[in-house]
């Protein structure tokens, strides 16, 4: 079950909670929620500002790599999980161009990468199950 699941899904409904749940953060306007963080001073005396947004982003990040690896199974959970993977995108995408506290760059490279998701989802898949069948033709490596 946990294999059909698109993992970047979790950021959405996360990303979706706060920007609908505006009372929650003060305010439908997510850009200065997403603003806030530490800043980590550095060995060569740099200050690092790693905020909310960054946060987000990171985790999608491994989420991604993780929906890469998933990738790499022929199953038909696996082609189940890309069709969701699509519907997740259309409706990120929605969201960002149509909802009002979605057109934050955090959203969008979410967004982003969503579609790489499905995008390296269908294409390894397809490389794999050739691989699995044996069409690949021989000599040609």
């Amino acid at each position: 079950m946990f294999r059909m699941f698109p993992l970047i899904l979790i950021i959405v409904i996360i990303y979706n909670f706060l920007a609908f749940g505006g009372w929650a953060v003060g305010h439908h306007d997510l850009t200065p929620f997403l603003a806030h963080g530490v800043t980590i001073g550095l060995i060569s005396g740099d200050k690092w500002d790693f905020t909310i947004g960054d946060l987000m982003l990171l985790a999608t990040f491994i989420l991604l790599f993780v929906e890469i690896i998933k990738a790499t199974r022929t199953t038909s959970r696996e082609i189940i999980n890309h069709g969701l993977s699509m519907i997740t995108f259309v409706v990120a995408l929605l969201e960002f161009i149509t909802l009002k506290g979605f057109a934050t760059s955090v959203f969008f490279f979410v967004t982003v990468m969503a579609l790489f998701d499905v995008v390296a989802g269908y294409t390894i898949s397809i490389v794999a199950a050739e691989h699995d069948l044996g069409m690949g033709r021989a000599g040609t490596d």
